[in-house]
């Protein structure tokens, strides 16, 4: 029989595992695409290797700040002292490890696609660098966001403390509480990045759209990251919501239910919202004169793919309420 020092020292082992292991999976998909797209431009034009090495540095460095938060969290439950005063703290552990490693593959992944775009656009027009960069970051830094979530629920996981919780179900809400945020930011991560790619490559082709391409960038990323905020509310819901001592399956079942609903129905709607906000990027960049008309298009078609991170949202507070 294993004692509670005992289970939490195996859990900080096992959340490190999964911060820095689904953390690792974004960062190096979003990292070789910009390389391969870097590599590919300078089939074309070698002479314009400094730029072109400079913008996939620059993108990739980005993309890797969500690998960092992830071994950041990962070093922090390494060397953290078993506190002993009750087991949630195991299963805090883990949930903190689920929303740091999870939330940061939607972001590593995104903030590798501007990066890759915008080598392709140095190289095809040059003269155009400085607005493609300027488009680049800001793309590549918003797709950041869902990994600070997840990395915000981690800290709060690993931080507050849980003594005065009742194990059952508290069990589940803390391990609801890191799926919610974890698997909902990978939509909005990827949606971000189709987003930013698209509107990186049409100021490359039009920079005197750069104005209203990143204008309306921004109002397509900011849609997409919705479902990402409902995940992150269920989340602090379920870490400071009060509930009764229960040790009914039903109980524990509801509170994870609702952290697995508000998680799993984030992704789709973020990604989708990302194609409806590229293709209207990329629509900006040739027809520009066009551009109220597309924008008004594309928040119409993000809020019918919104519906569906809705109902999650909503299935989730129900879940919450028969806890």
């Amino acid at each position: 029989m294993f004692d509670t020092v005992t289970y939490e020292n195996a859990a900080l082992f096992l959340g490190a595992g999964l911060a820095i292991g689904f953390g690792a999976i974004g960062a190096a998909l979003g990292e070789g695409y910009a390389a391969g797209l870097a590599n590919e431009s300078l089939a074309y034009r070698p002479e314009k290797s400094g730029e072109v090495i400079k913008n996939m540095l620059v993108g990739q460095a980005i993309a890797e700040s969500a690998a960092i938060f992830a071994l950041v969290v990962a070093i922090i439950l390494l060397f953290s002292t078993p506190s002993s005063h009750t087991v949630l703290a195991a299963w805090a552990a883990i949930g903190a490890g689920l929303s740091m490693g999870l939330s940061a593959i939607g972001s590593g992944v995104g903030a590798g696609l501007p990066a890759g775009t915008a080598c392709v656009g140095v190289v095809r027009q040059p003269a155009n660098s400085s607005k493609t960069l300027t488009t680049m970051l800001i793309g590549s830094a918003v797709c950041q966001t869902p990994a600070v979530f997840g990395m915000v629920i981690a800290f709060l996981l690993l931080f507050l403390d849980f003594s005065s919780v009742p194990v059952y179900p508290g069990w589940a809400a803390l391990l609801g509480a890191g799926l919610a945020t974890g698997l909902a930011a990978i939509g909005p991560g990827v949606g971000n990045g189709l987003t930013s790619m698209n509107a990186v490559t049409g100021v490359a082709r039009n920079p005197d759209t750069s104005t209203d391409m990143n204008r309306v960038m921004l109002i397509g990323l900011s849609v997409a990251q919705s479902t990402a905020i409902y995940g992150f509310l269920i989340s602090l819901i379920l870490l400071f919501m009060g509930f009764k001592e229960s040790t009914a399956l039903s109980s524990s079942m509801a509170l994870l239910g609702a952290g697995v609903s508000s998680g799993f129905g984030g992704i789709g709607p973020g990604i989708g919202e990302g194609f409806a906000a590229a293709k209207a990027c990329e629509a900006i960049g040739r027809r520009p004169e066009e551009t109220p008309l597309l924008t008004r298009t594309m928040l119409v078609g993000q809020a019918v793919s919104e519906s569906t991170g809705i109902y999650s949202l909503v299935v989730a507070l129900l879940l919450l309420t028969m806890a």
